[in-house]
């Protein structure tokens, strides 16, 4: 049976406001496909050292449309500024938050829940 890869990644910055803060904690599924609505990590297009966490909005010729929730966030990018990501660069969907604890919510394809 094969094991599904799982990582974790710290929430920075609010361009996620509210379904993510500065300082959740996420479980992310590596590999797996994403589909509309999801919450995504992927790498950022000019700077791929970098992970960012959106929404995927849409599938494009050239990839997904990866927005942010909160829109007036500072310094927020997002595919209205780079434009969509090739799937190369999606590292996986978000299927938890696991902290804080009053915070703990599961994510499926989608949709949140908690």
């Amino acid at each position: 049976m094969a094991r599904t890869p799982l990582r974790v990644m710290a929430v920075t910055g609010e361009s996620m406001l509210p379904a993510l803060r500065p300082g959740d904690l996420l479980v992310v599924r590596t590999g797996g496909r994403a589909a509309r609505g999801d919450l995504v990590v992927a790498r950022h297009p000019e700077r791929p050292e970098r992970l960012i966490v959106k929404r995927a909005a849409h599938r494009s010729g050239e990839g997904w449309w990866l927005e942010s929730d909160n829109q007036r966030a500072r310094g927020r990018q997002d595919s209205w500024d780079f434009g969509a990501v090739p799937d190369r660069l999606v590292v996986g969907r978000v299927v938890a938050r696991y902290w804080p604890p009053s915070r703990l919510a599961l994510f499926g394809t989608g949709r949140a829940s908690s």
